[in-house]
């Protein structure tokens, strides 16, 4: 009996966190400068948001694959063009998730994101992850690397590219404005650090 016992309060003290592959680097940088040793990560491929209807599902095999090992199970991702489905799952699920549409907006902060595209909503928007990966994710998995006459058709409304950062890396600012010019775009920086990822964390971590 007390090994039952056991088990039961170790599930009850591990937390998963469930996570879009595209913020693992910022969720595990935030796990080692906090020491949050406890908090696991498990994460779906990030060219997802290329096929946005995979997610839903997705989110739901990784929590009922892990429901009973996990006491808490809590999901990084806004809701990414879903159009509502995620959360419908998730509260089919009883999970909850941080706030936000996409991640643009939880690492620059709601509020801020919102004025930031209500003055102006011809911005394409990069973070670390995205300026990374941009030749895979971008010119190659939107086709536009063997196509470039699609390039109007995805870009044509858009008049700047915004590089998110959060961190401080000279390296990732060039390779940002190399990616600005591949499509046409004017350049902005603007960085943000890891925003409201870091307080829905360290939230979670008071809540164990």
């Amino acid at each position: 009996m007390s090994d039952i016992n056991a088990n039961i309060d170790d599930k009850e003290n591990k937390t998963l966190l469930i996570a879009c592959g595209a913020v693992a680097k910022e969720i595990i940088a935030l796990n080692k400068l906090n020491g949050w040793n406890h908090l696991d990560i498990t994460c779906l491929p990030a060219i997802w948001h290329n096929t946005p209807d995979k997610i839903p599902q997705g989110v739901r095999s990784k929590i009922q694959e892990n429901k009973d090992v996990y006491g808490n199970i809590v999901v990084v991702y806004g809701d990414c063009g879903t159009g509502g489905e995620l959360d419908r799952i998730l509260e089919e699920e009883d999970v909850k998730r941080i706030d936000g549409v996409h991640c643009y907006a939880f690492f620059t902060g709601l509020g801020a994101f919102d004025q930031m595209h209500e003055d102006d909503i011809t911005c394409f928007y990069l973070t670390d992850y995205l300026v990374r990966h941009f030749d895979t994710l971008i010119m190659e998995g939107m086709g536009i690397a063997k196509h470039p006459e699609l390039l109007p058709m995805y870009f044509g409304n858009y008049t700047k590219l915004v590089y998110l950062a959060q961190t401080e890396d000279q390296e990732l600012q060039e390779l940002a404005k190399q990616a600005a010019g591949k499509i046409g775009l004017d350049y902005q920086y603007k960085f943000t650090g890891y925003g409201e990822l870091s307080s829905f964390m360290s939230a979670i971590n008071q809540e164990i």
